[in-house]
């Protein structure tokens, strides 16, 4: 393992990692009896047991043996999480970053996890609403009334959710309607003049019918201020209804039918200009402007503002069947999302894209049966089945703006204009017109069956052991067809080169009053002005290769064609091994090996390309498009495995758990944005051994506290091929080495009322940006994480609550995503962290 230097907060995480370690390895050997020395006390800071569905079962926390954390509503109510990317704040080995537009989310569990902005990549997250897999997510749990707790799993669970459950799982249940009248309705108010609102009401239609109905508005004005065109970003504008019917005709039989809505229409998301590079002296000399390397003043300049126009709804069906010996489970699904933005994506004033759009309609269906035993001996199973089937469909257009050509003169200082008559045969100004650009249409048809299973065997009273296997197939068809109407980069400037320069030499020496056409001029000029005539050859000689950089949208090959079909056919089996102990009533332990699996993903952008076999075939058909390169149209499956140790305890009023683990992703599929598109590619394998624990202690009869924290050591194993060159064994980026989330909660009355206090500080050690060195050493810093939220409320005896809360109230600063600018060599853009927000919300409870 390779070796590496700790800073002083590191070192004191880890320390404080080891000495928690020790003191639950003490407190493991203290017998049962020395915890009922005070009845009264133990009773007044009983810690709630925590029921969860994680193997998909319900099981508590402490008897189920896989890493997993909880995050139940009071919690979420309390720490003000609206949406999963709140929800890491209090879960550290999970890391969620929202990019370019308000659908474009990423998930990480462990260092793993890839999917955002390119459609046609499913996550290695998985993310569960209810039972139904959502295989696209737009990050929000606000718009789930009536939630009931979050459970985030950590490593490959495949066994039993399938092909995208390589990395972890995020599975969100929200509670049963009841067939007791209850229900809420609530507000906030928060700076920026922000707004919210829901409201949430349940009860019976009948003594078998139950239903509740759900809604919430959000809006806010954007905190990033455009001093261009551009309306303020950033923004919050979003609604959400939700219906849920629970019949249950007998003892026997439930049935759940959910359906929901939801809409987002806002200006969002400002990325601002970290590091300003030669071009942004072009975009000053063009009338343009942009706030150069200032992300923090939250200013940006924007000649429109970037538009998101998103739609999703759904409808679900579970159904339960106690037949005795077993219970029969379905769950039918179908969702539908429509996605439509359109961006300034090249995030100045200057008018270089006129357009950036994508509008994106996926459909989905899928089907699981599952039958679990009921007994209650030594040997308990589960086996089922399960089905998707998905389509999506894109269209995008990246288009020039009015602004391109003056931009294109001034990076080639007029040598283009010069070219165009002489060197092409076109009129000056032909080329890098506004309108000109790529128009695409991509698509993809996704069919998959799961079969799974596992069995818990009872050893002894103590030991129990499970296996798991799943098998799934997937099949999946894609195709591309884009257009490019940017002529100038259909051009072959390598034929031309050897032109291009000798007429470029010409017009330099021109410039310097000598005629390029009398050889015994030039020789004079060379041995009189020898610098200055090595200039003009150097110019001269670069010159072929300083246009191929202005190839921005070169002809596309598209696809299924002669020789690429355009299809993958995909199938693994993964499995399960778990050995669990009961050490004492309250310490278990476990081990396990478990595999996981994620289909071929198809690079759906306009990076698409063949690969270096396929682009041999093609040249011998003829069928190459000019300046086609080589690269991948998809990337083959990513399996997972991982190995881990856990010890977990419970007490009256302490609980813990710690794992141990070393996880390994072959072929893990990188997805990297080049400035204009995005790389796909396999890792050869990529690894991180880690300990994770998290642990809450009520300290006294009022005073909760609770930390969490995720410590790893992750690297490229094997990773030849990179769209950054030969990067094996070196850090992925964006993976801190720690991640803890620190808590105190603390309950009061204040006269009649109950109340509370809560602070929570999230930290990430320092991480790189980028896993190119040379974007790495141009913006320099690296991210590093030092946050805190608190809040604070109080609840009369009638059901009104009223909670003061803020996030980031110390307004640290980070960039949260960096990325090369978009037509702009040496610059990068990012996205800044969320500044400090604060807000007041006021609920009553019926």
């Amino acid at each position: 393992m390779k070796s590496r230097k700790f800073s002083v907060l590191e070192m004191a995480h880890f320390k404080s990692a080891l000495y928690v370690s020790a003191g639950i390895a003490a407190f493991a050997t203290l017998s049962t009896p020395a915890h009922a020395q005070d009845t009264d006390q133990d009773e007044s800071r009983t810690l709630q047991t925590v029921t969860i569905t994680a193997t998909k079962r319900e099981q508590t926390l402490q008897d189920v043996p896989v890493a997993v954390s909880v995050v139940d509503e009071s919690v979420i109510e309390k720490a003000e999480i609206v949406d999963l990317g709140d929800l890491q704040s209090v879960v550290p080995s999970l890391r969620v970053s929202q990019q370019q537009s308000s659908s474009n989310t990423n998930f990480i569990i462990r260092g793993f996890g890839n999917g955002a902005n390119n459609a046609g990549i499913e996550p290695s997250v998985g993310v569960f609403v209810d039972g139904v897999y959502r295989s696209r997510s737009t990050s929000q749990i606000s718009d789930l009334p009536n939630l009931q707790r979050v459970e985030v799993l950590r490593g490959p669970q495949s066994t039993l959710f399938g092909k995208n459950a390589s990395a972890g799982v995020i599975s969100i249940v929200t509670q049963k309607p009841q067939f007791e009248w209850g229900g809420n309705v609530e507000g906030t108010v928060s700076n920026y003049n922000g707004y919210r609102a829901g409201a949430f009401i349940t009860g019976p239609i009948s003594d078998t019918l139950a239903f509740s109905l759900g809604g919430n508005f959000n809006t806010r004005d954007g905190y990033v201020e455009d001093l261009g065109d551009g309306p303020d970003t950033n923004e919050r504008n979003r609604w959400g209804l939700r219906g849920d019917l629970l019949w249950e005709p007998n003892d026997d039989m439930s049935f759940r039918l959910i359906a929901d809505y939801d809409e987002i229409d806002e200006i969002c998301c400002a990325a601002a200009n970290v590091i300003n590079g030669p071009t942004g002296a072009a975009i000053l000399a063009l009338g343009g402007n942009l706030v150069a390397e200032d992300p923090f003043s939250y200013e940006v300049a924007y000649n429109f503002g970037s538009e998101n126009l998103i739609k999703n709804g759904g409808l679900s069906l579970q159904g339960d069947f106690d037949l005795g010996a077993f219970t029969l489970t379905s769950i039918t699904s179908y969702r539908s999302s429509d996605l439509s933005t359109n961006q300034d994506s090249d995030f100045t004033s200057a008018d270089l894209l006129g357009r950036k759009s994508d509008d994106v309609e996926i459909e989905t269906f899928t089907q699981e049966v599952r039958l679990t035993s009921n007994g209650s001996g030594p040997l308990s199973w589960m086996v089922g089945g399960f089905y998707f089937d998905e389509t999506v469909d894109i269209e995008n257009q990246l288009l020039y703006g009015q602004d391109i050509r003056g931009y294109i003169d001034i990076l080639s200082s007029g040598l283009l204009t010069s070219l165009e008559p002489v060197v092409f045969g076109v009129a000056p100004g032909t080329f890098f017109q506004p309108g000109q650009g790529f128009t695409e249409f991509y698509g993809q048809d996704d069919t998959s069956a799961s079969l799974f299973g596992t069995i818990d065997y009872e050893v002894t009273d103590r030991l129990t052991g499970t296996f798991g296997l799943n098998y799934t197939q997937v099949n999946k068809d894609a195709f591309a067809n884009a257009v490019s109407t940017d002529t100038f980069a259909a051009v072959d400037l390598n034929t031309a080169a050897p032109f291009i320069s000798q007429v470029t030499a010409g017009g330099l020496l021109l410039q310097a009053g000598v005629n390029p056409t009398d050889p015994a001029a030039v020789g004079a000029f060379a041995a009189a002005y020898p610098t200055e005539f090595a200039t003009i050859q150097a110019t001269a000689a670069g010159a072929p290769g300083a246009l191929q950089q202005l190839q921005f949208l070169p002809p596309f090959l598209n696809f299924p064609n002669a020789v690429e079909t355009g299809s993958t056919d995909d199938e693994d089996t993964s499995v399960t091994f778990r050995l669990a102990y009961d050490l004492t009533d309250s310490i278990n332990v476990y081990g396990s090996y478990a595999t996981g699996f994620k289909a071929s993903s198809w690079n759906l952008s306009r990076d698409s390309r063949p690969t270096s076999a396929d682009y041999a075939l093609l040249a011998q058909g003829g069928l190459l498009v000019p300046n086609l390169t080589t690269g991948t149209r998809f990337a083959g499956p990513e399996e997972s495995k991982v190995y881990e140790l856990g010890v977990k305890g419970a007490y009256s009023d302490f609980a813990f758990n710690v794992a141990i683990f070393d996880q390994t992703i072959e072929g893990f599929q990188s997805n990297i944005f080049t400035g204009t598109g995005f790389a796909l590619a396999n890792a050869g394998e990529q690894s991180t051994q880690g300990l994770e624990l998290d642990a809450q202690w009520n300290a006294t009869d009022n005073l909760l506290l609770s930390f969490a924290g995720t410590f790893l050591d992750p690297v490229y194993d094997s990773f030849e091929e990179s769209a950054s060159g030969d990067i094996s064994g070196q850090k992925p980026y964006g993976i801190p080495d720690v991640s803890t989330s620190t808590s105190a909660t603390y309950t009061f009355d204040v006269k009649t009322y109950d109340a509370f206090v809560r602070a929570d500080w999230q930290y990430e050690s320092p991480s790189d940006y980028f896993d190119e060195p040379a974007n790495q050493a141009l913006i320099g810093d690296e991210k590093e994480v030092s946050t805190f939220n608190a809040s604070a409320g109080l609840t009369t005896e009638s059901g009104l609550s009223f909670t003061l809360w803020g996030r980031n109230i110390f307004d640290d600063e980070y960039i949260t995503v960096a990325f090369p600018a978009v037509a702009q060599a040496g610059s990068i853009s990012g996205y800044p962290i969320q500044p400090a927000t604060y807000g007041l919300t006021v609920r009553k409870s019926f």
